[in-house]
């Protein structure tokens, strides 16, 4: 069975959950704790698949930068909670019910997430993700720009923005654009989910070691002795655990990725698809065709300019990105249809990719009024 897009299906049913509103819990949101050498950043909102909300960024951000400026914390450990997600991506009900009521949310959420995601990518101390189960969308922003990220055998991670009519966003310009030939554009404008291993293949995960024996490698980078540890150092406390992988699964397809996705335009891929008649690239056309046509060729744009950008550069590129996504029609429609009224079958204006000229999609790369960059 394919795992491409399927986002109006099983992956949506994910999304919907990691989505629900925030409803009141005992139980903070993400709980920080020292233990040897490690600092442990655990997020803790498993019924709703460890979701970001803008609580937890807030307490994110500042706590890593008092680990990073303490000598008695030598690694930061990020984890989640629950067993079945790491973190299955970002609270976006919020955000378009904050636009739909000119709150403040939507203004104020992505520029706190990207301050957050580049901290984590220029950190000074080893970062280690363990991407236990689903790692979607905002689990990717605080897991990929890490120095690690380790995948298990539970592992399913995909960026599926395009089909809530949204975008690879989290510094998916830059990480998706660096991915082996054309892969990091297929896995942005298709949202294929990537199983542990397959993670580790694409460049995604570092690591891949089995559930089972998470807690020992914790308590062994708990224990590693130097004052200040190494990336070496942590490197071979994983390695020393590392299981054997399987196979990349996408091998036998990487030919016609790279042959479909050398295209200027998402039509060109989808032409040179259906010019092939095996399931895999006729599952990936429909996918494609069921997308927002303006998240795909915006998506398309991205990854290019990404490629040339760093980091920082890709971050504030996307924070415009997003608020003019917020200000046009998919993205409210994509969380109408996906977790509203949960029709699965979202009304995208435009509706075909022909309708969505070159200087419709110039226009979302343009300043959005005086709208604030991320603190980077």
């Amino acid at each position: 069975m394919l795992r491409i897009g399927r986002v109006l299906q099983q992956p949506v049913a994910v999304t919907q959950k990691m989505v629900r509103s925030m409803s009141s819990t005992p139980e903070p949101e993400v709980v920080f704790s020292n233990k040897g050498v490690l600092g442990v950043v655990r997020l803790n909102r498993p019924r709703a698949l460890n979701a970001l909300t803008e609580n937890m960024v807030e307490q994110m951000t500042p706590q890593l930068l008092k680990w990073q400026a303490d000598p008695s914390v030598g690694i930061v450990l990020i984890k989640g909670t629950g067993g079945k997600a790491f973190c299955a991506g970002g609270d976006v009900l919020s955000v378009t019910k904050s636009a739909k009521s000119d709150g403040r949310i939507h203004r104020e959420f992505f520029i706190k997430e990207y301050t957050l995601n580049h901290l984590i990518g220029t950190y000074k101390k080893p970062y280690v993700a363990f991407i236990q189960g689903y790692t979607m969308g905002g689990g990717v922003g605080v897991s990929v720009h890490g120095t690690f990220r380790v995948a298990t055998e539970t592992t399913v991670l995909s960026m599926p923005e395009t089909a809530l009519g949204l975008f690879p966003d989290v510094g998916g310009s830059y990480f998706l654009s660096r991915l082996q030939g054309k892969l990091g554009l297929f896995l942005g404008l298709s949202g294929y989910r990537l199983k542990g291993a397959d993670a580790v293949h694409a460049g995604l995960a570092t690591h891949y070691i089995e559930t089972k024996n998470l807690d020992e490698v914790e308590s062994a980078l708990a224990a590693v002795s130097s004052s200040s540890p190494s990336v070496s150092d942590v490197d071979a406390v994983l390695n020393k655990f590392s299981a054997k992988k399987p196979s990349f699964s996408l091998d036998p397809h990487l030919d016609t990725i790279n042959t479909a996705f050398d295209a200027q335009s998402v039509e060109e891929i989808v032409e040179k698809l259906g010019t092939h008649s095996d399931e895999f690239s006729q599952s990936l056309r429909k996918d494609l065709l069921a997308m927002s046509p303006t998240s795909l060729k915006v998506t398309l744009e991205q990854i290019k300019r990404g490629a040339k950008l760093d980091l920082a550069g890709c971050l504030k590129m996307e924070n415009q990105l997003g608020q003019h996504f917020i200000a046009g029609h998919d993205f409210h429609e994509g969380c109408r249809a996906i977790l509203v009224d949960k029709d699965r079958n979202p009304k995208w204006k435009p509706a075909k990719l022909s309708e969505v000229s070159d200087q419709d999609v110039q226009a979302y790369f343009e300043p959005f009024e005086d709208h604030p960059h991320p603190k980077i």
